[in-house]
């Protein structure tokens, strides 16, 4: 059965997401634009604003129309060129986005192109996009990856519905899901790489690189992330003292647990829960 988009296990994907802008442009495509069977190391976008062409990825083909967005992924096999003198004006960007060792897109089996509904919003973004990467500014190379960030969010909102995990990766996200329940289940104690391992039934030896290239986290770090996510979800809708919340997630040492808190959230447990009774 295919997971849900919403479910915890792509949750964890996005959360360890890392972007990369390496290209953005307004182009009107010339005679010319053409390029057959290749296989890029980066994801392209196409955001189609007006013409014509003609679109090969992974073996189907694609006449992208005006108001679509279009992503060609990267490691996938694809195609290009112009049907007549009718030839493309598009926004488009070159970018990687990882998660560990892998790509997003790796994770992911998405449609390739999507309509987009609020066409003046998704035209600024890579306007933005265009304008920043072709900045000198220091601070610009922040500023693009939150406009590529949110150009992603865009294209993953459109296409809600029609997300699924990649067949190939079934496995390992069932491996996945296994870590999650095993430390879900023991946050309160004390957790070794043994256990971990020993419940997905690998080597230590092999978890910490199994990690690092799924998460893209230490075990160490990934358990005290989720540790940290259970002490906001009880401070947040709990009565329980910061004590009795510190022993649930694996600390006895209260002091131990408000530094690790701080170093997490950048606020103390008790203000993070003045926080979050504000918000509600």
């Amino acid at each position: 059965m295919q997971p849900n988009p919403g479910s915890a296990f792509i949750s964890n994907l996005l959360l360890n997401l890392q972007v990369h802008p390496v290209e953005a442009h307004f182009t009107h495509c010339l005679p010319e634009w053409k390029e057959l069977d290749y296989i890029p190391a980066y994801n392209k976008f196409y955001w189609i604003r007006e013409g014509e062409g003609w679109l090969k990825i992974n073996g189907k083909e694609y006449s992208p129309l005006p108001g679509q967005l279009c992503l060609m992924p990267a490691h996938v096999e694809q195609s290009y060129s112009v049907v007549n003198d009718n030839t493309y004006r598009k926004y488009w960007c070159h970018f990687t986005a990882s998660v560990g060792e892998l790509d997003l897109f790796q994770w992911l089996d998405v449609p390739y192109c999507v309509d987009i509904r609020n066409n003046e919003q998704l035209t600024g973004l890579f306007q933005e996009l265009a304008e920043l990467h072709m900045s000198e500014a220091f601070i610009s190379r922040i500023r693009e990856k939150a406009v590529l960030l949110e150009i992603i969010a865009v294209f993953l909102t459109e296409a809600e519905g029609n997300i699924r995990v990649v067949t190939g990766r079934l496995a390992d996200m069932e491996r996945l899901n296994r870590i999650e329940q095993f430390v879900g289940d023991h946050l309160s104690e004390p957790v070794t790489l043994e256990q971990i391992a020993k419940s997905i039934h690998l080597h230590p030896n092999y978890v910490v690189r199994y990690f690092n290239k799924h998460f893209g986290v230490s075990p160490l770090k990934y358990l005290n992330r989720k540790r940290m996510q259970k002490a906001k979800e009880l401070l947040g809708s709990t009565s329980l003292t910061v004590k009795e919340v510190a022993e649930r997630v694996g600390y006895p040492d209260t002091t131990h647990f408000a530094k690790a808190f701080r170093k997490e959230s950048s606020c103390s447990p008790t203000e993070y829960r003045i926080q979050a009774r504000y918000r509600t």
